[in-house]
């Protein structure tokens, strides 16, 4: 299991990460890191030997009422996943969100977008991976998610203290209960009720106990996602979280 850290959209943070950690994620897309206009050698020179992952536009909606745009919105993620594989990315993280979340039969609408960008993953060679956002206005509650995972055959990103978020430990239980098996990718960090997000691991209210009980023998890839460069820090995060599934780091 590699255990590696979400940089942004910032390749000087990119470079400066810790060798420590396996790979990086980087943050894709208009206006800041558009992949197709990177140099490969600048960012081969900040990877220093890690694996790529990169994660899509995060405030980029999966879904409209428009077809048209729909179709819009899937060329322009199959763009980025072109470019993303091009520069050797591994996994692409995808926000699951959706332009009316709470009307069930748009539903099916989302469940399209998701399979037509996944399949866009495969064909460029980068494996997909469908974020929890249900704690924000537009993302799809845990159990959507889970339900149009299962149905278009998407891999996982699980955010732990996202799913804190929208219905605190019960939630993240419930969710690794029905749907573990579908999670290729974690983000890890720790969160408190009152708003704080992404914090270092043991700062907040996340009982990773959770983690560490659900997903016995988990076998994917971890992406710690703290707001923080202190170094220090990040390399005790990776240390938690490591002893938590029972891995070396």
């Amino acid at each position: 299991m590699d255990i590696g850290l979400t940089v942004g959209d910032d390749i000087d943070r990119l470079a400066a990460a810790p060798q420590r950690f396996d790979f990086c994620e980087l943050g894709v897309g208009e206006p800041t890191l558009v992949p197709s206009d990177l140099d490969r050698g600048r960012v081969t020179d900040a990877l220093a030997g890690r694996d790529l992952f990169v994660h899509l536009p995060y405030s980029q909606p999966l879904t409209s009422y428009a077809p048209e745009i729909n179709d819009a919105i899937v060329a322009y993620q199959r763009r980025l996943l072109d470019a993303a594989g091009d520069l050797g990315a591994e996994k692409a993280v995808l926000h699951a969100t959706s332009a009316d979340r709470d009307d069930i039969a748009f539903r099916e609408v989302a469940a399209d977008q998701l399979r037509r960008v996944a399949d866009a993953g495969r064909e460029a060679g980068v494996e997909v991976v469908v974020e929890n956002v249900g704690h924000q206005h537009r993302g799809l509650q845990l159990s959507v998610l889970g339900d149009i995972a299962r149905e278009t055959d998407t891999p996982i990103c699980f955010d732990v203290g996202h799913a804190y978020m929208e219905g605190d430990n019960k939630a993240v239980k419930r969710f690794l209960r029905s749907h573990g098996d579908r999670i290729s990718h974690l983000h890890c960090h720790d969160v408190r009720r009152r708003g704080d997000t992404h914090l270092p691991i043991g700062a907040g209210e996340v009982d990773y106990g959770i983690v560490e009980s659900e997903l016995s023998g988990f076998d994917g890839t971890v992406a710690l996602e703290v707001f923080t460069n202190d170094e220090t820090l990040l390399i005790d995060s990776g240390k938690r979280i490591a002893d938590r599934l029972g891995t070396e780091f």
